[in-house]
Protein backbone atom coordinates (compact mmCIF):
# COMPACT_ATOMS: atom_id res chain seq x y z
CA UNK A 1 0.00 0.00 0.00
CA UNK A 2 1.54 3.70 -0.49
CA UNK A 3 1.08 5.72 1.90
CA UNK A 4 1.84 9.80 2.22
CA UNK A 5 2.65 11.22 5.72
CA UNK A 6 1.60 14.85 6.52
CA UNK A 7 2.21 17.33 9.03
CA UNK A 8 2.01 20.31 10.44
CA UNK A 9 0.05 22.13 7.49
CA UNK A 10 -0.86 25.14 9.46
CA UNK A 11 -3.74 26.28 6.88
CA UNK A 12 -1.20 26.64 3.67
CA UNK A 13 -3.68 25.85 1.15
CA UNK A 14 -1.21 26.29 -1.58
CA UNK A 15 1.06 23.62 -0.37
CA UNK A 16 -1.81 21.23 0.43
CA UNK A 17 -3.16 21.41 -3.74
CA UNK A 18 0.53 20.34 -4.96
CA UNK A 19 0.87 17.98 -2.82
CA UNK A 20 -2.55 16.41 -3.31
CA UNK A 21 -1.94 16.68 -6.83
CA UNK A 22 1.17 14.55 -6.46
CA UNK A 23 -0.86 11.99 -4.14
CA UNK A 24 -2.98 11.65 -7.56
CA UNK A 25 -0.09 11.21 -9.89
CA UNK A 26 1.72 8.62 -7.53
CA UNK A 27 -1.41 6.98 -6.69
CA UNK A 28 -1.05 7.38 -2.53
CA UNK A 29 -4.10 4.80 -1.08
CA UNK A 30 -3.95 6.83 2.13
CA UNK A 31 -2.75 9.87 3.99
CA UNK A 32 -1.27 10.02 7.78
CA UNK A 33 -1.60 13.29 8.79
CA UNK A 34 0.05 13.87 12.33
CA UNK A 35 -2.16 17.04 13.22
CA UNK A 36 -1.88 21.10 12.97
CA UNK A 37 -3.94 21.08 10.32
CA UNK A 38 -5.69 23.89 11.92
CA UNK A 39 -9.07 25.02 10.92
CA UNK A 40 -12.28 23.42 9.63
CA UNK A 41 -12.06 24.79 5.98
CA UNK A 42 -8.28 23.05 5.50
CA UNK A 43 -9.73 19.40 7.36
CA UNK A 44 -12.74 20.26 4.77
CA UNK A 45 -10.46 20.60 1.80
CA UNK A 46 -8.14 17.61 2.54
CA UNK A 47 -11.39 15.41 2.94
CA UNK A 48 -12.70 16.11 -0.15
CA UNK A 49 -9.68 16.33 -2.61
CA UNK A 50 -8.34 12.80 -1.39
CA UNK A 51 -10.34 10.09 -2.76
CA UNK A 52 -8.72 7.73 -0.07
CA UNK A 53 -8.69 7.19 3.75
CA UNK A 54 -7.48 9.87 6.15
CA UNK A 55 -5.92 9.25 9.45
CA UNK A 56 -5.47 12.30 11.44
CA UNK A 57 -4.29 12.98 15.30
CA UNK A 58 -4.91 16.17 16.65
CA UNK A 59 -2.08 18.82 17.10
CA UNK A 60 -1.60 21.17 19.62
CA UNK A 61 -2.52 24.46 16.70
CA UNK A 62 -5.83 23.10 16.00
CA UNK A 63 -8.90 25.45 16.31
CA UNK A 64 -11.36 23.78 14.40
CA UNK A 65 -14.39 21.71 16.77
CA UNK A 66 -13.23 18.10 16.49
CA UNK A 67 -17.04 16.89 16.29
CA UNK A 68 -16.93 18.06 12.81
CA UNK A 69 -14.72 14.97 11.95
CA UNK A 70 -17.69 12.70 12.41
CA UNK A 71 -18.65 14.46 9.11
CA UNK A 72 -16.01 12.64 6.80
CA UNK A 73 -16.49 9.00 6.58
CA UNK A 74 -13.09 9.27 4.72
CA UNK A 75 -11.20 10.22 8.16
CA UNK A 76 -10.38 7.89 10.88
CA UNK A 77 -9.82 10.35 14.19
CA UNK A 78 -7.37 8.72 16.17
CA UNK A 79 -7.42 12.10 19.23
CA UNK A 80 -4.13 13.12 20.45
CA UNK A 81 -2.09 9.80 19.52
CA UNK A 82 -3.07 6.13 18.47
CA UNK A 83 -1.81 2.97 16.83
CA UNK A 84 -3.98 0.78 14.12
CA UNK A 85 -2.57 -1.78 11.43
CA UNK A 86 -1.96 -1.15 8.17
CA UNK A 87 -1.43 -3.96 5.82
CA UNK A 88 -0.28 -6.32 9.12
CA UNK A 89 1.77 -3.68 10.43
CA UNK A 90 1.10 -2.07 13.85
CA UNK A 91 1.95 1.65 13.20
CA UNK A 92 1.41 4.67 15.68
CA UNK A 93 0.37 8.25 15.19
CA UNK A 94 0.92 11.07 17.23
CA UNK A 95 1.84 14.72 16.73
CA UNK A 96 4.23 16.02 19.89
CA UNK A 97 7.15 13.71 20.05
CA UNK A 98 6.36 13.68 23.94
CA UNK A 99 3.26 11.21 23.22
CA UNK A 100 5.79 8.85 21.42
CA UNK A 101 5.73 6.61 24.65
CA UNK A 102 2.26 6.39 25.29
CA UNK A 103 2.06 5.12 21.94
CA UNK A 104 4.64 2.47 22.54
CA UNK A 105 2.50 1.82 26.01
CA UNK A 106 -0.39 1.36 24.13
CA UNK A 107 0.64 -1.23 21.63
CA UNK A 108 3.72 -3.35 22.51
CA UNK A 109 3.44 -4.57 18.78
CA UNK A 110 4.48 -0.93 16.83
CA UNK A 111 7.14 -1.06 14.30
CA UNK A 112 6.81 2.21 12.58
CA UNK A 113 5.42 5.92 14.68
CA UNK A 114 4.77 8.83 12.55
CA UNK A 115 5.03 12.42 14.26
CA UNK A 116 4.82 16.06 13.76
CA UNK A 117 5.35 19.45 15.64
CA UNK A 118 9.39 19.89 15.44
CA UNK A 119 8.49 20.71 11.75
CA UNK A 120 11.98 18.97 11.21
CA UNK A 121 12.19 15.75 8.87
CA UNK A 122 13.47 13.36 10.41
CA UNK A 123 13.92 9.37 10.32
CA UNK A 124 15.41 6.98 12.65
CA UNK A 125 15.47 3.57 13.98
CA UNK A 126 15.33 3.48 18.36
CA UNK A 127 15.10 -0.23 19.46
CA UNK A 128 13.60 -1.21 16.25
CA UNK A 129 10.77 0.66 15.67
CA UNK A 130 11.28 3.20 13.37
CA UNK A 131 10.62 7.08 13.91
CA UNK A 132 9.41 8.91 11.47
CA UNK A 133 8.95 13.06 11.31
CA UNK A 134 7.41 14.11 7.33
CA UNK A 135 8.92 17.67 8.64
CA UNK A 136 6.03 21.04 7.91
CA UNK A 137 3.89 20.75 4.87
CA UNK A 138 3.07 24.63 5.59
CA UNK A 139 6.61 25.25 5.13
CA UNK A 140 6.55 26.94 8.45
CA UNK A 141 10.93 27.79 9.85
CA UNK A 142 11.61 25.02 7.30
CA UNK A 143 11.13 23.66 3.63
CA UNK A 144 8.22 22.29 3.06
CA UNK A 145 7.90 18.39 3.36
CA UNK A 146 6.18 14.88 3.41
CA UNK A 147 7.17 11.24 3.91
CA UNK A 148 6.33 8.90 1.70
CA UNK A 149 5.84 5.07 2.49
CA UNK A 150 5.53 1.56 0.66
CA UNK A 151 4.25 -0.86 2.54
CA UNK A 152 5.12 -3.76 0.32
CA UNK A 153 8.22 -2.87 -0.87
CA UNK A 154 9.43 -1.09 2.70
CA UNK A 155 10.45 2.25 0.65
CA UNK A 156 10.05 4.77 3.52
CA UNK A 157 11.53 8.30 2.29
CA UNK A 158 11.22 11.87 2.80
CA UNK A 159 10.70 14.41 0.21
CA UNK A 160 10.45 18.33 -0.40
CA UNK A 161 8.03 19.99 -1.74
CA UNK A 162 9.64 22.13 -3.81
CA UNK A 163 11.19 19.48 -5.88
CA UNK A 164 7.67 17.49 -6.65
CA UNK A 165 6.38 20.69 -8.53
Amino acid sequence: MKIAIISDIHDNLANLKIFLRWAKKANMEKIICCGDVTNSETIDFLAKSFGGEIILVQGNMEVYDDSILSNYLSVNYLGRYGALEVDGIIVGVCHEPEYIPKVMERNKAVKIIFYGHTHKPWIENKNKINLVNPGTLGGVFQKASFAFWDTKTGQLELKLLELIK
